[in-house]
This record gives structure tokens, C-alpha cells and sequence, in this order.
């Protein structure tokens, strides 16, 4: 059994699998996760494994006091991906980035891949039919774009998310949630534009934590799925296990 754990930039998310199966699902805070952890651990007394693919800094004394039974693993740049990087600077590639280029390859066999992550920064990654990563984009999110307007400006206001009324914003507030939204719903389906221009054979997958908002207003066929990061750490795990 295993725990999937995503250390992102605003949250921590886990996952306990058995198999191929997700059993549970974790929402974990940086000031406890210490304790937080140590409850998953006893809900599930069959784990044998952590993975954990990191964007910021997590100590690693956070996991002290677990099982000397229980196998911890960072995902790092020196671990086999079942993808060949071409990146020109492969070192400097996300490991989020990576891993869901992996659980992308895993799950959609012999497909061209455009992975993308909507979360603090929208991420897009392409990986095609012969599992070749070429790279992608990396843009502000939905948040970020929220509060850039607000503080690289002496008089926008910082709002929150909502839905549009219209396209045409007739008061500030409206025209920030219409540039915002529609912005990086036009940016999202011009990027999905010119990748099936060039592609067939297609295969797309949003995720993130604005993935569930942002798929209600793509026209374009994806598939949608806020947990494919740790679904893609446990398809690693499971690639790792099968061929040691």
C-alpha cells in the first residue's frame, strides 16, 4: 500500500493506494503535517511506502517517528522516467512536470500527451506517440493573475474567482473576472489548437486545482482529472516496482 504525497505551492495533497486503486483521499497543512501524517498512517496500517514529489521544500524530519518498515522516496532528476527528456535543460524541469509526463506515458500508451496543469501556474507538457518529452509553456494561474492586477496597480481591487456575467466587462470588477477567466480559457483552447493542428492521435488531460472550474467552459475534448498527479506517483511507484 501506498501514499502518494504532492507538496505543491499553495497545498499538500495525498493519496492512499492499494494497487491501481485510490482508497483515500488527504488534504494535508505545512504547520501539521508532521501529525496529519501520522493519522493517515493510522487509518491504514498496510502502508509500506511513501512517495513524494515536492515543489518546495519539505523537511525530510517531517516523516521522522514513521515505521523503520515504512520506505520513503523523493522523487529527484536522477530517477528513470519511462519518457526520454529532450529538454534542453533537463535539470531545471519540474518534477511535478516530470511526473505527470510519466503518468501521462503510463496511462495513455502510444498517444501523443498534452498534460496540463492548471494550479498556482498553468504548466502545459507534450509528450508524443514514441514517449518523447519536448517541452511545453508555463503561465500565471488564475490566482496569480488575480493578485498581479491588484498589486502591480495603485488602484485595481483583488477579487476572487467567479464566473464571468459577459464577455464584455461593463464595470472594473467584471472586466478583471472576464480578462482573467477568458483569458486563460482563450489561452488554454488556442494552446489545444495548435497542438491537434499538428498532431493526431491526441490525447489531452487537464488537471490542477482550477481544473474542475476551468473544464466547464473548454469546448475541447480533455480529460479532466484533479488527481492525476498522485494517480501519476502511484503509476511511477507501480513502473518502479515491476521492473527493479
Amino acid at each position: 500500500m501506498l501514499v502518494a504525497i504532492d507538496v505543491g505551492n499553495t497545498r499538500i495533497k495525498a493519496a492512499v493506494f492499494e494497487g491501481y486503486s485510490l482508497l483515500k483521499l488527504y488534504l494535508l497543512e505545512k504547520e501539521t503535517f508532521q501529525d496529519d501524517l501520522k493519522n493517515i498512517f493510522s487509518n491504514h496500517e498496510k502502508i509500506t511506502n511513501v512517495w513524494v514529489s515536492a515543489v518546495t521544500s519539505i523537511e525530510k524530519k517531517a516523516f521522522e517517528g514513521l515505521s523503520d518498515k515504512i520506505q520513503i522516496h523523493f522523487i529527484s532528476h536522477l530517477d528513470v522516467f519511462p519518457f526520454h527528456n529532450l529538454y534542453a535543460t533537463p535539470t531545471t524541469l519540474g518534477l511535478d512536470r516530470m511526473v505527470l509526463a510519466a503518468g501521462a506515458v503510463l496511462q495513455y500508451p502510444q498517444k501523443n500527451r498534452l498534460i496540463i496543469d492548471a494550479g498556482t501556474c498553468i504548466t502545459f507538457d507534450f509528450v508524443d506517440e514514441n514517449d518523447n518529452y519536448l517541452g511545453g509553456a508555463i503561465s500565471p494561474g488564475l490566482r496569480l493573475r488575480y493578485e498581479s492586477l491588484h498589486q502591480y496597480t495603485s488602484k485595481l481591487p483583488l477579487l476572487t474567482l467567479e464566473i464571468p456575467e459577459k464577455y464584455i466587462g461593463n464595470s472594473t470588477n467584471q472586466s478583471i473576472h472576464s480578462g482573467v477567466v477568458l483569458g486563460v480559457v482563450h489561452e488554454i483552447e488556442g494552446y489545444i489548437s495548435r497542438f491537434t493542428e499538428d498532431y493526431e492521435n491526441f490525447t489531452i488531460i487537464l488537471t490542477g486545482g482550477d481544473s474542475d472550474f476551468l473544464a466547464k467552459r473548454l469546448k475541447s475534448t480533455i480529460f479532466a482529472n484533479s488527481n492525476f498527479l498522485l494517480e501519476s506517483l502511484n503509476h511511477l511507484f507501480q513502473f518502479y516496482t515491476y521492473n527493479d
